[in-house]
């Protein structure tokens, strides 16, 4: 587990895999996860996918058919995972640590450009965590010569017990075709509403939410305890995965919506800001644990 980095507040603990796509590596307070805890094999095969949390830069989840084109060219993307690209550049690289203390950190990535993403970036992620809470600041700024679509994004994996409860608010929700690429926008179905909360598991999910008022709520009764998740408005879509049959979901505040990079000339929600050079877009994810 070398390469860690270790914050602390009282009795809760946040580990850092900077080396590991600048991820989350765990959190727990006391002897519960309130993060995913990491995943056997994660650490030592240095794959993000199986740890906590990574950020998502310059863009979250998926480009269909791993090809965009902005101002006149199209570029395409490498196979990042069962082939597709997804996630960004971010995840897969390695970030630095700028500043440490006790309980707070800074992390930065200086991007040139390349296969991974073609455009040159500079992104900073800060980590500020508390007994009862974390704050998560995430900002990209664009590095490159001329304007560039830019998004950003968390991706959070939560502990699941048996009876966990997720609450969040929005309006609509994508429908998708095969590879997971939205096509269809359409209000929020019944069985799918979390206004009032919902066991997890109950429906298997991973669709990108919109409209969503930046406010969600963890319950794990049997530990007594709940989450309550707070973002930023540029965050104005999340992802919501909850796989069949596992001991983790995930709950992802993302400012674009899946595939926005090749929606940016029509009239959908995108999400992708349109950075001129040295301009930066940023956000804060705010975690607040209560007894519940």
């Amino acid at each position: 587990m070398s390469g860690l980095l270790t914050l602390s507040a009282g009795p809760a603990q946040l580990r850092l895999a900077p080396a590991i796509g600048g991820s989350i590596a765990d959190w727990h307070v006391g002897e519960v996860p309130v993060m995913r805890p990491v995943q056997d094999g994660a650490l030592e095969s240095g794959n993000p996918r199986g740890l906590a949390s990574y950020p998502l830069v310059p863009l979250s989840n998926r480009v269909a058919g791993r090809r965009f084109s902005f101002a006149g060219l199209t570029y395409d993307l490498p196979d990042l995972l069962g082939g597709q690209y997804i996630h960004g550049a971010g995840w897969m690289l390695p970030w630095t640590v700028r500043a440490a203390g006790p309980a707070d950190a800074t992390l930065t990535l200086d991007w040139p450009g390349g296969d991974l993403w073609p455009f040159a970036f500079a992104a900073e992620q800060r980590f500020t965590l508390t007994q009862d809470g974390l704050r998560h600041d995430l900002a990209v700024r664009n590095a490159a010569e001329h304007p560039v679509p830019v998004a950003l994004g968390t991706h959070p994996f939560f502990a699941r017990t048996p009876h966990t409860r997720l609450h969040f608010a929005a309006q609509h929700v994508w429908q998708q075709d095969a590879q997971r690429i939205p096509t269809t926008r359409i209000d929020v179905p019944a069985q799918w509403d979390h206004r009032h909360g919902m066991e997890v598991g109950r429906v298997v999910l991973d669709h990108c939410f919109t409209t969503w008022n930046g406010l969600a709520r963890i319950v794990w009764p049997e530990h007594a305890l709940a989450l309550s998740i707070a973002a930023d408005k540029v965050f104005r879509h999340t992802i919501v995965y909850v796989p069949e049959g596992r001991d983790f979901f995930a709950f992802e505040p993302v400012s674009n919506m899946t595939d926005g990079i090749n929606r940016i000339d029509g009239k959908t929600d995108h999400g992708m800001a349109i950075l001129r050079p040295g301009e930066a877009i940023a956000g804060t994810v705010r975690y607040a644990l209560e007894a519940a």
